[in-house]
Order: structure tokens, then sequence, then C-alpha cells
């Protein structure tokens, strides 16, 4: 019997890796932070705008506390697991790279070039996105996801610390890739 992979699962089991790494390691967490450009602590000039591209995705690989952690992959299972059955692993990845590369570049852009962002939560608000077109194409009501979405927003100014900007640009990342993908001939990938 052929054991299939969940690609949600693997993301979570990276995401949480990772974490553990930079809890042995701290320094790591420089290394793959957001920031567009700033002199950390070696001395030298890092980020997206010194030439540091990866750092738009490895953002998800580091979390601000257990916490942080927790309620993300928390969100990426219960939403990951109905996408990719929905989407398949390969639309699903895609829709989260999108996601996450979408919510970085809104953090790059809006935010001071010298501010470090830290989650996954670009890429879930894309799962969201994702969701609610996927959930309208069917003819569900998608109230409960506008709701949820609504409230996730909301906390992002009650909390301090909430890079609202990724939430923003992972939604519309995730939305528009949803669309998009959903729209794909489903023999093509």
């Amino acid at each position: 019997m052929e054991l299939k992979r969940s690609a949600t699962l693997s993301l979570i089991t990276v995401i949480c890796a990772a974490y553990l790494i930079n809890l042995i390691h701290p320094a790591f967490e420089q290394d793959l932070f957001l920031i567009r450009r700033a002199i950390l602590s070696d001395g030298g000039l890092h980020g997206v705008g010194a030439g540091e591209w990866w750092r738009i995705f490895t953002v998800a690989l580091v979390h601000g506390s257990i916490f942080h952690l927790g309620f993300n992959m928390y969100a990426l299972m219960v939403l990951g697991n109905p996408l990719e059955m929905a989407f398949g692993k390969v639309r699903f990845l895609l829709v989260f790279a999108i996601s996450l590369a979408a919510g970085s570049a809104a953090s790059l852009f809006l935010n001071p070039s010298n501010q470090p962002s830290v989650g996954a939560s670009g890429a879930i608000f894309g799962l969201f996105g994702a969701l609610a077109i996927a959930g309208k194409r069917i003819g569900a009501d998608v109230r409960s996801i506008t709701v949820v979405i609504a409230l996730n927003f909301a906390l992002s100014f009650v909390l301090s610390g909430i890079d609202w900007h990724a939430h923003i640009g992972g939604l519309v990342g995730g939305a528009i890739a949803g669309n998009f993908l959903l729209k794909r001939p489903t023999g093509r990938w």
C-alpha cells in the first residue's frame, strides 16, 4: 500500500522544525526573517533590498513565540487539508507560495525598510482567500469565512506587533491564485 504524503503536513513539519532550530541557534532567525534593508548584529547590510531574496519565502519559517507558531500551524492544518483535497498538492502549494510572496511583497512595500517581519500568516490569509473563492465557486455560503477573515484582521489592530500589511497582501494573492488555478483544466497540473 502506498502512503500519500500530505503537503499540508509537510509544510507544518518543516515550519515547526525551523522553529526548533531557532530555539537552539537564535541567530538563525536573522538569516530568515523578512526585512527590506538593515544592518544586523553582524554589522553587515542585509535584507531583500541587499539581494537576500530568499527572505520573501523563509519568513514563514520564523515565528515570534510558541503561541504565534501554534496559531499559524493550527490555521494551516484547518485550511490546508481541505484546500489540498480541492486543489491537489501542486496547486495547493502554488497557492501557499503565491500567498506568501504576495504577503511578503506588501510587507516590504508598506513597512519601514528596517522593520523585520516573521511568520506564515501572510500565506495563511492567502489560504483564507483561496477558500473563499473556492467556496463561492461551488455555491457555498462563504459568510462564515468572511467573518473569520474580518476577526483575524481586526486582531491585527488590537494586538501589537502584527504585520497586517502581510495579511492583506497574502489574502489578495491567495484569492487571485485560487481564482486562476480553479480555471485551469484539471488534467494539466
